[in-house]
């Protein structure tokens, strides 16, 4: 079976709540809606305060070209455009909504009735990612990159194939898998429009193994879309890195930065992102809810929410059955990339696919010990980097070490921390120096 061949972990997955159907959160009282919910320049606010909003009602425009809007996913009033905490521990501008009745935009399709490109031959490659820029939508499984900019390949590239990414190799979420059980046949008219986004006649939707319902039902609904291939892969965590990814199912190496993807003629989506895609084109209906796992091994229900962008984390913890007592840390996404919270009104955003609430015992980080020389980091980095080096540089602040040690191409998996029988902070130190690199390298090139 497939996989990619360089390095690789394999965390215990405690997938709680794969069998739990996705379940619609409650509206918040008050909906908060972050400017930063994308990469790239954030969205500038268009409404001010005593605005009156509908679901589906435009509240941010894009404000450049790696940029995107962001739309109500509540009806009421404009409170204030001030500013929160977000996930990321700054504070960012945000709008904030007074929630009152449920009433949407009459332009979105509410219906359920399936809409296949057969349906729409008019649409043509940019009027599919016209329509995708003008909704919203961005990458669903936490990079959040504006998904028109990667269906608009730059000059001198051309897109060979489109691969889905179903994987979900982070332990504990479970979003991505019960999406694909539930709506199956949306998600492949989403995949099929960003194939005809992007002129490409091959499609892949790549999942791991550990998932065979979804294998099984993706295959059946795939096998009315011949150009469609669903392709299992081997449980080894982080396959739903974009490099690894293309490496397991393709077989091809993405260079080092700047390459991406489309150099090796491959776009990378999430299935998340060929869902909203769907929506966007065949439903009118902009990004503005999203599929995010609740979980932990002492959460009294661990529940697949479709919540409200802008809904408080603490609202979805509450309709788990509340904060366990014996709480640690609560994470943003899974346990490998995710980000402790500083506060649990963090609001919704379009990027946040889990929060888990850790138990003391899981929390509690082993005590620091010096480093024994075991290259175990090393076997484990899937980018082929070495760990240990770049970790020990951060610390010293020796920027033209690690930047001769290409720790740009670092995707901050955490595979190396993970390994450590040291219980170095290995990630936390290589975070710090990379973010410490490209912003050199930025101000160089802008010279």
């Amino acid at each position: 079976m497939k996989t990619f061949k360089i390095g690789g972990v394999h965390p215990a997955e405690n997938k709680l709540s794969a069998a739990n159907p996705i379940k619609v959160a409650s509206l918040p009282k008050q909906a908060v809606f972050s400017m930063f919910q994308h990469i790239g320049s954030p969205a500038k606010p268009v409404v001010t305060k005593g605005d009156a909003v509908k679901v589906g009602t435009l509240l941010a425009e894009a404000d450049g070209f790696v940029s995107a809007p962001i739309y109500s996913s509540v009806s009421g009033k404009v409170n204030k455009v001030d500013a929160i905490v977000d996930a990321s521990g700054y504070r960012r501008p945000a709008i904030f909504v007074d929630v009152e009745g449920d009433e949407w935009e009459e332009s979105i399709d509410r219906s359920s009735t399936l809409i296949t490109l057969s349906d729409r031959p008019e649409l043509t490659d940019k009027d599919i990612v016209a329509k995708i820029k003008e909704a919203g939508v961005v990458g669903m499984g936490g990079a959040t990159f504006p998904c028109h900019v990667k269906l608009s390949p730059p000059p001198g590239t051309k897109a060979e194939c489109v691969i889905i990414n179903a994987v979900e190799c982070e332990p504990y979420l479970t979003a991505d898998h019960r999406l694909m059980l539930e709506k199956a046949d949306e998600i492949l008219v989403g995949v099929d429009l960003i194939m005809k986004a992007v002129n490409v006649t091959k499609g892949y939707v790549a999942i791991e193994n550990n998932k065979p319902d979804a294998i099984r039902l993706m295959r059946e609904k795939a096998s009315k879309y011949p150009h469609i291939e669903v392709v299992p892969l081997q449980v080894k965590y982080p396959q739903g890195g974009e490099k690894q990814l293309i490496a397991a199912v393709i077989g091809r190496e993405v260079p080092a930065p700047p390459a991406i993807p489309i150099h090796v003629g491959a776009v990378v989506q999430n299935v998340g992102t060929a869902f909203a895609v769907y929506e966007a084109v065949m439903k009118n209906k902009p990004l503005f809810e999203r599929v995010i796992t609740v979980t932990g091994k002492s959460v009294k229900e661990p529940t697949n929410f479709m919540a409200r962008i802008g809904t408080p984390m603490s609202q979805l913890i509450d309709e788990c059955g509340g904060l366990p007592e014996d709480t640690g840390k609560v994470i943003g996404g899974g346990p490998m990339m995710g980000k402790a919270l500083m506060n649990l009104d963090v609001p919704v955003c379009k990027g946040s696919s889990g929060l888990l609430i850790m138990n003391q015992k899981e929390a509690r980080r082993g005590e620091e010990q010096p480093c024994i020389r075991c290259a175990k980091c090393v076997g484990a980095c899937p980018m082929g980097l070495e760990p240990y080096l770049l970790a020990t540089a951060s610390s010293m602040r020796n920027w033209e070490m690690v930047e001769d040690n290409d720790i740009v191409s670092c995707i901050e998996c955490g595979s190396c921390q993970f390994t450590c029988p040291s219980n170095r902070a290995l990630l936390d130190n290589i975070r710090t120096g990379k973010s410490t690199v490209m912003a050199l390298i930025r101000a160089r090139n802008a010279k």
